[in-house]
């Protein structure tokens, strides 16, 4: 039987900016949490370094650390361990980019202990039983988080007349989160789907009542637009954007819209990136379908201005792009009044040497290495500088990610929840290097920037795998967790 555990003297978020120092009994899951003093905390009353240094003096110091299940929180914040719901982390395949092992060590130093990871960056692609099989056989003892598995369905099923029904039944009953698919794909073993074929797959996924999780760029308008660049010898990053500019988005969205309104399938469109796209999901939201979007870290940071610094240009191109500073507040504005259900990564690496390098942007592998950074970005960008409460902060690192993916013992501090916690340092912070990176590969649009917050302790089910910065469990206990 394993003995509980207790961290001691951490702040639990409450409401908006309140907070309320407590310790936590916990094993495996959460036993038992003994608030320590009955005011909250407002967050104004601690924000700088000084001041919480005042606050923590004047605490009666609760819980002896003399022994191994006494976890000193020293008064920092806890949160439930964070959840990114959108990696590639290749496993198995395209390994030489990225691998479960180096993808979830970066998680677990990111205050991330899920992840659910993609179909399309494995080799066989996850589109059927017999190869979600080969791909947890080939990720099982390789993760130091927990993790779950996208579904996927990709144009090929269809030219190759698979049985996709059979397919989708039977990866639901596998407990895949929900299925991917794109409108455009540069991938040949995970081909895009028509509209027709997008149309079909959301008829037929309704019934599982997962999501239809949807790559939104019109390929038609994409493809014609690039052959012409490319033909008229155009090889900046000027070309690629203009390629797949908000418009793209825009008109794949409205598709996506229409085949919700038209099947009732949940749609979820990952990595809104325009203000186009915003408006779209709102307006679709208020129309009362089942319709929801997230985005990423650098569309809440980069405008496309930032490819023309040459030190980060390549290492920051993705599909979709980066687009204009008007975008970027619109989607700072959509996580704000809840339009975005939640930040995630697509965590994307590769090896820079090899796919980062070049004088045709064409050619540049697109993909962001972020799972190691989410955490810590959204905590300094968006609560340490106001744009967000940390109530709503915490929920779209890690709450609303559990809810909408039904992961039931994710994503909270309650009672019977999995004992999965970030600790987190409000009042310290860090420059962005990828040479502290843990990805497999490592290199980052965020060099040189500074986040103001830390990582301190992540723990996994009652398992404390960093700690103080560092790792504490080498062995690898993540596991698969179905819905």
């Amino acid at each position: 039987m394993t003995k509980s555990k207790t961290i001691t003297n951490v702040l639990l978020c409450s409401k908006d900016n309140n907070l309320r120092l407590a310790n936590i009994t916990f094993d495996n899951q959460i036993i038992d949490i003994q608030y320590l003093i009955s005011k909250e905390i407002n967050w104004s009353e601690i924000s700088t370094k000084e001041l919480w240094q005042k606050f923590v003096s004047l605490q009666i110091q609760n819980g002896s650390t003399n022994d191994n299940n006494t976890i000193d929180g020293r008064y920092l914040l806890l949160m439930p361990g964070a959840i990114d719901a959108h990696v590639h982390f290749d496993t198995p395949g395209f390994e030489d980019r990225e691998d479960f092992d180096h993808g979830s060590l970066a998680a677990v130093f990111g205050g991330v202990t899920t992840v659910i990871d993609m179909p399309c960056t494995s080799l066989p692609p996850v589109t059927n039983e017999n190869n979600f099989d080969i791909k947890l056989e080939a990720v099982t003892g390789r993760s130091y988080v927990d993790y779950a598995f996208w579904g996927g369905v990709a144009g090929n099923d269809f030219a190759n007349n698979n049985d996709i029904s059979k397919q989708i039944n039977d990866l639901a009953k596998k407990g895949v989160v929900g299925f991917k698919s794109y409108l455009i794909s540069g991938m040949e073993s995970f081909a895009d789907l028509k509209e027709d074929e997008m149309t079909e797959t959301a008829q037929k996924l309704k019934k599982t009542g997962l999501p239809l999780a949807v790559h939104a760029e019109d390929k038609d308008m994409v493809s014609e637009r690039r052959d012409h660049l490319k033909k008229i010898g155009n090889i900046n990053w000027q070309g690629y954007y203009f390629a797949r500019d908000e418009r793209v988005e825009a008109l794949a969205v409205m598709k996506m819209i229409n085949i919700a309104r038209k099947t009732g399938c949940k749609i979820h469109i990952v990595h809104l990136s325009s203000q186009f796209g915003v408006e779209l999901i709102r307006q679709a939201k208020n129309e009362g379908l089942n319709v929801s979007a997230e985005t990423c870290p650098h569309y809440l940071y980069f405008i496309k201005d930032d490819f023309d610094n040459p030190v980060i240009s390549a290492y920051l191109k993705t599909a979709p792009p980066v687009k204009s500073e008007y975008d970027r507040l619109a989607l700072w504005e959509a996580i704000k009044d809840g339009t975005l259900e939640f930040v995630t990564t697509d965590h994307a690496g590769c090896d820079p040497e090899k796919e980062k390098k070049g004088n045709d942007f064409w050619q540049i592998y697109g993909g962001i290495p972020g799972v190691e950074h989410r955490v810590p970005f959204l905590l300094s960008e968006g609560f340490k500088r106001g744009r967000l409460t940390l109530e709503k902060t915490i929920n779209l690192l890690s709450t609303n990610v559990a809810n909408y993916y039904n992961l039931k013992t994710k994503g909270k501090l309650f009672r019977g929840s999995d004992a999965d916690f970030s600790l987190i340092n409000l009042w310290d912070n860090q420059t962005i290097s990828a040479n502290n990176m843990h990805s497999k590969n490592k290199y980052t649009p965020f060099e040189g920037k500074t986040f103001e917050a830390i990582v301190e302790k992540t723990i996994l089910r009652g398992q404390l795998i960093v700690n103080d910065r560092k790792l504490f469990q080498h062995e690898k206990v993540g596991k698969f967790i179905g819905v």
